[in-house]
């Protein structure tokens, strides 16, 4: 008994220890790059029931009801310089995404999707250092070339694979992608003191109405929309879509950008497409060695993208 006694003693002491030394951060980043890419499948089983305009609309909505409930009362903690800056964040980092992505991926995998919006730590130095005076290392942007060269293997190899896609839709993808840049840099910069639940409820607080106004004029509320038989499932993959690929996500992710650095936050974008790429085989999309190699390309820009003075 006193042996077992002690052997306990000592693993919960080696486990405390452990979780102390562990960075919260890569935590963070490990749960966002499982929730984000897993967001990709979910949209392309959404579109199986819905059009790109409906499936935007309705994400927006379901994320803010489920955000303004939650975070109503952080609304009142945020000053009013601040207003400004969550309506910007609110438009670049989830209004047109939302739509952006749901049209892209009518025409492209969502592997390919979730492989292009890896250029969001690119966009993000780019910006970062042209725009918004914030400062990045050699071993950042090393890390972020050699994860970029990861990428560019994955879409070349990926339109071997797909010749018919029509990559012209990849063009709503990098758009989001500059989007999502401007917007981690906005948040770092002009909100690093709220509340990461107070941004995320009051990005929402301006871009729900024109969601829902985008909605009405849509046929979502026609008897033929309703009777669509893939429309229940289409339903439930959003909510679930709003409630962890949105909600929750942009939560988590606010304060991942508030302990680390953009380019460290950014980063998730790097880790998304291999689980994007794990579903897509899944659901029976094409994947091969090379882009297995590519993919640790990625990985290898993720770790020298981190800068340990963050």
């Amino acid at each position: 008994m006193f042996l077992a006694k002690e052997l306990t003693n000592f693993v919960t002491l080696l486990y405390n220890s452990c979780m102390k030394n562990l960075n919260i951060k890569w935590i963070y980043l490990l749960v966002l790059s499982i929730i984000w890419g897993s967001s990709f499948i979910l949209i392309k089983k959404s579109l199986l029931g819905l059009t790109a305009y409906q499936l935007g609309a309705l994400r927006i909505i379901i994320t803010g009801i489920i955000l303004l409930i939650a975070g109503y009362s952080k609304l009142k903690t945020i000053p009013k310089p601040k207003w400004k800056w969550l309506f910007i964040s609110g438009v670049l980092g989830s209004f047109f995404p939302s739509f952006f992505f749901a049209i892209a991926e009518t025409e492209i995998d969502s592997a390919v999707a979730s492989i292009l919006n890896s250029l969001v730590p690119l966009n993000t130095i780019l910006l970062g250092f042209a725009v918004f005076k914030i400062a990045s290392t050699k071993r950042q942007i090393l890390g972020v070339i050699i994860g970029f060269i990861g990428t560019a293997i994955l879409i070349l190899k990926g339109s071997e694979l797909n010749p018919n896609q029509n990559y012209l839709y990849a063009g709503f993808v990098i758009a989001s992608t500059i989007m999502y840049a401007a917007n981690v840099n906005i948040i770092k910069r002009y909100l690093q003191d709220v509340k990461p639940l107070a941004i995320a409820a009051g990005n929402f607080v301006f871009i729900v109405i024109p969601a829902l106004i985008i909605l009405l004029f849509t046929d979502f509320f026609t008897s033929e929309r309703f009777n669509n038989p893939n429309l229940p499932n289409a339903l439930i993959y959003v909510v679930i879509l709003s409630v962890f690929g949105t909600a929750l996500a942009k939560v988590l992710f606010n304060k991942l950008v508030q302990i680390s650095t953009p380019v460290f936050a950014s980063s998730v974008t790097y880790i998304m497409p291999i689980v994007a790429l794990i579903w897509g085989i899944i659901d029976g999309e094409s994947f091969s060695l090379i882009q297995g190699l590519a993919a640790l390309l990625i990985l290898a820009g993720v770790y020298l993208s981190h800068k340990h003075k963050a």
